[in-house]
């Protein structure tokens, strides 16, 4: 039998008014009033009726998270956070996989589920500032990622010039001066892009050249990918003495192709990635990486949705979320060298 918040209150003596405050975590609540009706929830076993909480205010109580690559370990932990944080408000996350296509971006961002959410967490790839400028929908939008659209809608996002700099700086400040960088796109996809413009500037800032013979284009994000830019780089007879690569996959792909090679890292060629996902901090070298605060980009994206569903909405902005160069043994060498630092952090 379902255990109502009139069987709560009689249990405790209370009205039911004063366990649906308890319940709703309402502030103006007494200590010895708040423990006195959470034990009667706790011997009871209470559960409220999320579904109809939601609905009594005209709500679903649904997120929807569109993303572009579910196999990417980066958004597997940032939808992770984004459930955490969405659970924290009682809301669900429901998860949507547009594969970078901008036909489905399209059919997501224009509200083919407008009906069932009440707001959406969307990170572009192929989205146009047209797609988003003729949007008629009213579900709240918020977007992640580096894309820049100029839009009124809240946009969540790292600095990717300023931590490519700080990723590029490291390996300056360890004594290399030929830095690869391993990911730029064919179809000039924008995070690639300004992931190039801050291994470039800093290379140029150093007063080092920025050889573009040493920028290896790719079609894709994963490992493979990695893997065929440098073989690339290095069938074409250079040999850098550092990577920059545009993700950890990308680096962990790279850093298969110098292992076949007999080349030694970070002795013969450093490595640094981006993103810092798990699997980069236990290899037989450890990666070094941009780490972006996922938790932070999780909690930003979901608050921003909440936000937009309340009577004094803040005006869209754009929010830049914080990340920090994590350095380890792809640069530093083992553990002896200091190789579990932490290097070039940034805030924003």
């Amino acid at each position: 039998m379902r255990v109502s918040l009139k069987d709560v209150a009689a249990h405790a003596g209370v009205s039911i008014k004063t366990v649906s405050n308890v319940v709703n975590n309402y502030q103006h609540v007494t200590p010895a009033m708040r423990e006195r009706v959470q034990r009667s929830i706790d011997a009871l076993g209470y559960q409220p009726n999320l579904a109809a909480r939601h609905l009594r205010k005209g709500r679903t109580g649904i997120i929807a998270l569109a993303l572009p690559e579910l196999g990417n370990p980066y958004f597997a932990e940032l939808t992770a956070s984004v459930i955490d944080a969405a659970a924290r408000h009682d809301y669900i996350v429901l998860l949507d996989h547009t594969g970078g296509s901008r036909d489905q971006e399209l059919l997501v961002s224009q509200g083919f589920r407008a009906r069932v959410i009440d707001g959406l967490i969307l990170s572009p790839i192929e989205l146009r500032t047209e797609d988003l400028r003729d949007r008629d929908q009213d579900v709240p939008l918020v977007l992640l990622g580096e894309r820049d659209y100029d839009l009124p809608y809240d946009h969540i996002a790292i600095d990717n010039v300023a931590a490519a700099r700080d990723a590029v700086r490291h390996l300056i400040e360890l004594g290399r001066r030929e830095v690869a960088f391993i990911g730029a796109r064919r179809d000039r996809s924008e995070p690639a892009q300004l992931r190039v413009r801050g291994w470039r500037e800093e290379l140029t800032a150093a007063g080092l050249p920025a050889d573009e013979g040493l920028v290896a284009a790719v079609d894709g994000w994963g490992h493979a990918d990695g893997a065929r830019a440098m073989r690339h780089i290095l069938d074409s007879g250079r040999r850098p003495d550092a990577v920059f690569a545009y993700n950890d996959p990308m680096a962990i792909g790279a850093m298969r192709v110098l292992h076949e090679r007999g080349l030694r890292v970070p002795e013969d060629i450093a490595v640094v990635g981006f993103d810092d996902v798990i699997e980069g901090r236990f290899g037989a070298v450890t990666l070094t990486s941009v780490s972006p605060d996922k938790a932070a980009i999780g909690r930003l994206a979901v608050e921003s949705v909440l936000a937009r569903l309340g009577d004094n909405a803040p005006k869209p902005r754009r929010i830049w979320a914080d990340y920090q160069l994590v350095g380890r043994e792809s640069t530093l060498g083992r553990p002896g060298a200091g190789a579990s630092g932490h290097h070039g952090t940034r805030r924003r």
